[in-house]
């Protein structure tokens, strides 16, 4: 009988699914740990932000939210229409759980034909994830030894194109006339820019959507809006791409956003002063920092997101991430080819950037 059940138990087991899932930068439970891992914001959301917790209802939360979120459809259409110079509608809009949970349902909403979709093979690592996951094949394209990504290598036929933009963890950005070229050789698949990172200084193709009907742009509220644990994520688009990423959201989850985020974010929204505040604040570190890590021998991309991809020219990445992680400072460290020797390094507050400083001067 006790053979009987370890059979059991092994063959039970045998219908787990076989995935290597995505792993995200660590959390310390050390409040005193600098954290420069997880491209986080360094500073609170808007004051809006604090002012709808502080007055929300909590009774509300007794009933289901908005199934649509539609409330801050609206507001995310306003935005961006002002910000684009273009009409979006609620119906361009799509709200999901945080940029990853808009990507995951763009995913199996549009990645089901007999052809490999394609994106860049340093990019972010939750593609070949949600690949594995809904059964999408796939294939990679080489990026160049400086990381930059060649718009020729998305022009064979395929099922569909990803590019982050900027890309991550590269940081590197392309511009507008790449954007356009990809689209003009990709008009029979869905091709989606993933710009969770575009606030802090690249060409948003936003506009693009009004003339590109198979193309789908998603961004975030956690870089630039500080909301990362609220999970926030959006998508822009044409009508059918959003009806079908409702219906997909409709078949596993009909309410992805809560009463307090949809209000929160709805707030966050519309400060459009705090956020260029910002963002501002984010970007002139970076630039600052930049200077002073090229002085102490690192080669550094250039930038256009909240964090660094360095690599230093003769200390290990290895090296570098164990010395920093001893001094109470975590940044994120890959042993995969192409990157092993570069560290992710998100920008801080000036003082956590200084800190950094500080112990990479002690280890140089």
């Amino acid at each position: 009988m006790i053979w009987d059940v370890e059979i059991m138990e092994k063959t039970w087991k045998k219908n787990f699914l076989n995935i290597e899932p995505y792993t995200a930068g660590e959390q310390p439970k050390n409040a005193s740990i600098i954290k420069l891992n997880a491209n986080e914001c360094p500073y609170p959301p808007s004051p809006e932000v604090q002012r709808v917790i502080s007055s929300f209802k909590s009774d509300t939360l007794r009933q289901y939210p908005s199934m649509d979120a539609s409330p801050l459809r609206r507001a995310i259409a306003r935005r961006l229409s002002k910000a684009n110079g273009i009409e979006l509608t609620e119906k361009n809009i799509f709200v999901g759980n945080g940029s990853d949970d808009v990507l995951a349902t763009a995913f199996r909403a549009f990645f089901n034909g007999d052809k490999p979709i394609l994106f860049p093979d340093v990019t972010y690592s939750f593609y070949p994830v949600w690949c594995e996951l809904f059964k999408i094949d796939y294939k990679t394209v080489p990026v160049s030894d400086d990381f930059e990504i060649d718009v020729k290598g998305f022009y064979p036929e395929n099922g569909g194109v990803v590019i982050p933009n900027p890309n991550a963890p590269t940081s590197i950005a392309v511009g507008k006339d790449f954007i356009v070229d990809l689209l003009e050789h990709n008009r029979d698949c869905v091709v989606i820019i993933d710009e969770a990172y575009v606030d802090f200084g690249c060409y948003s193709a936003v506009e693009l959507t009004k003339r590109y009907e198979n193309m789908l742009v998603t961004q975030t509220f956690s870089k630039s809006r500080a909301m990362a644990g609220m999970r926030i994520g959006m998508a822009i688009g044409s009508p059918d791409l959003i009806a079908m990423l409702d219906a997909v959201k409709d078949s596993y989850n009909s309410y992805p956003i809560d009463k307090l985020a949809i209000e929160a974010g709805i707030a966050a929204i519309n400060d459009e002063a705090y956020f260029k505040e910002i963002v501002g604040r984010v970007t002139a570190t970076r630039e600052r920092i930049a200077n002073e890590l090229k002085e102490l021998g690192f080669n550094i991309a250039k930038s256009s997101t909240n964090f660094f991809f360095a690599e230093h020219k003769s200390l290990s990445a290895r090296e570098i991430f164990e010395h920093l992680r001893s001094r109470g400072i975590y940044v994120r460290y890959w042993d995969k080819p192409k990157i092993s020797n570069r560290l992710r390094i998100t920008i801080g507050t000036d003082y956590d950037m200084d800190k950094l400083v500080e112990a990479l001067k002690e280890l140089i």
